[in-house]
C-alpha cells in the first residue's frame, strides 16, 4: 500500500495505563474506510468535524476505490489517504490504518464512510471510557435513514437489536457501521500470531471476530445509550439480501471456528432460533395448505385465525421502539404482510448460509462475498 496524505460479563483487573482521563488528556483517532463513497463521505466528514468534542485525528482510507472518493476527502482538513493493491478489503484498510495513525492514540472510533455520528458522539464515548475501566468497546446505536418500505422494515430489525443489547447490558458485535475501542485491547490483538493487525482476514464479519476477542481477554463491549448513528440502508431486495448473506455466512463460519463457548452461547442459540423460525414457517405453509384441502381443518380451526392476530400485536408494539417512528412505521407493522415479507427474507438467507457454510466445508471453496455485495450494489 502506498500513502498519499492530504496534509496530512466479566471484569479484569485493568492496568493504570489503561484508564482514561480527563477529556482534554485523551487522544482519540477516527478511521473510517471508503470504498468507492463519493456520494456520502462529505456528510460523513462533516459530521466528524462538527463534532463538540473533536478528534484528534480523522482518517478517511480510499480503499481500491475507482471513483472521487479520495479527492472528495483531501478538500477537508483531514488526513485523506489511498491503499493499492489491498487485498484484505475492509480489514486491510483498517488494519494499515491503525499502524500508520492510530497507533498512539487512546481511543479508537470505526465508522463507515456512509454513516453520520450526532455530535455529542466523541465526548459521551471518551466519559463512558473514562467511567468504566473494564470497557473494551462501545457500539452505536445505529439507524438507518430513508422512507421506503424496505428501509422501514430494517429500521424497526435493527431498533429491536438495539434494546436487546440494552437491556442486557452488553452487546457481541461492536458494529463497524460506528464503534468506539480502546486502543490497549487493539494492541493486544495485534498481538496475536494469527494476524498483523487487531481486525482478522479470514473473518467476513470482522467486527463480530474483534469483538469476540475483546471480550475473550475479559472486556465488556456494550451499545452505547446515549450515541446514535444514522447510516444508509440497502435499497432494495437484491442489494440486501447479498449484504445480509454477508454477515450470516461470515457469523456461521466464525461460530464454527471459534466453536460454542460461554462467550458464544448466545450467538448458537441465536442461529439454533433462527433455524427453527425459518423451518416453522416452511412448516406453517404446509399445514395451512393441507388444512385448506377437503381433508384439513381449516374452517374448522380458530388456530388459523388467532396466530396472525398475535403477529400483529408483537409486531405493532415492537413499532413503538423504532427511533425517530411516524404513522408509517406503525401502519406497517399491522399490515402484517410487509413484516411477513421480511420474516420470510430472513429465513431464507439463514437456511442458505447454513447450505453455503456447510457445502464449502465439503468442498473446500468458499465464495468472497464482500465481492458479490459489492458486485450488487454497483460499486466496484
Amino acid at each position: 500500500m502506498q500513502l498519499l496524505s492530504n496534509y496530512f460479563k466479566c471484569s479484569p483487573i485493568v492496568p493504570a495505563k489503561d484508564t482514561i482521563g480527563t477529556e482534554s488528556d485523551v487522544s482519540v483517532a477516527v478511521l473510517i474506510p471508503a470504498h468507492n463513497e463519493a456520494g456520502s463521505i462529505a456528510a460523513t466528514i462533516e459530521a466528524q468535524l462538527a463534532q463538540s468534542r473533536p478528534a484528534d485525528r480523522i482518517v478517511v482510507i480510499s480503499d481500491n476505490s475507482t471513483d472521487a472518493t479520495y479527492e472528495i476527502a483531501r478538500s477537508y482538513p483531514v488526513i485523506a489517504v489511498k491503499t493499492e493493491n489491498n487485498k484484505h478489503k475492509k480489514s486491510g484498510a483498517l488494519n494499515w490504518a491503525w499502524r500508520t495513525f492510530a497507533r498512539d492514540m487512546d481511543i479508537v472510533v470505526c465508522l463507515d464512510a456512509d454513516t453520520v455520528l450526532p455530535d455529542n458522539a466523541i465526548a459521551d464515548w471518551i466519559e463512558e471510557f473514562k467511567q468504566d475501566p473494564t470497557l473494551g468497546g462501545s457500539s452505536s446505536k445505529f439507524t438507518m435513514l430513508g422512507d421506503s418500505m424496505l428501509v422501514r422494515l430494517q429500521r424497526a430489525e435493527f431498533a429491536k437489536w438495539t434494546t436487546t443489547g440494552l437491556r442486557r447490558g452488553w452487546t457481541s458485535v461492536l458494529a463497524g457501521t460506528g464503534c468506539a475501542i480502546r486502543n490497549s485491547v487493539l494492541k493486544q490483538i495485534a498481538a496475536m500470531d494469527d494476524r498483523d493487525g487487531p481486525w482478522s482476514y479470514e473473518s467476513m464479519v470482522e467486527d463480530f471476530e474483534l469483538t469476540y476477542r475483546i471480550r475473550e481477554m475479559g472486556y465488556v463491549c456494550h451499545i452505547s445509550p446515549t450515541v446514535r448513528a444514522y447510516t444508509d440502508a440497502m435499497k432494495s431486495a437484491r442489494t440486501l439480501w447479498a449484504q445480509r448473506m454477508k454477515w450470516q455466512v461470515g457469523t456461521v463460519e466464525d461460530l464454527i471456528s471459534l466453536g460454542f463457548n460461554r462467550l458464544t452461547a448466545v450467538d448458537w442459540m441465536q442461529q439454533a432460533l433462527g433455524l427453527f423460525a425459518a423451518v416453522l414457517r416452511i412448516l406453517w405453509v404446509a399445514l395451512l395448505i393441507i388444512a385448506a384441502t377437503p381433508y384439513g381443518s381449516l374452517s374448522h380451526n380458530i388456530f388459523w385465525i388467532i396466530l396472525p392476530f398475535i403477529f400483529i400485536a408483537s409486531d405493532t408494539a415492537q413499532a413503538y421502539l423504532i427511533p425517530h417512528r411516524d404513522r408509517k412505521d406503525i401502519l406497517l407493522a399491522a399490515a402484517l404482510v410487509p413484516q411477513e415479507f421480511f420474516a420470510w427474507m430472513r429465513a431464507g438467507w439463514f437456511l442458505a448460509a447454513w447450505h453455503e457454510v456447510l457445502k464449502s466445508k465439503i468442498t473446500r471453496r468458499r465464495k468472497d462475498r464482500w465481492s458479490i455485495q459489492y458486485a450488487v450494489e454497483g460499486v466496484n
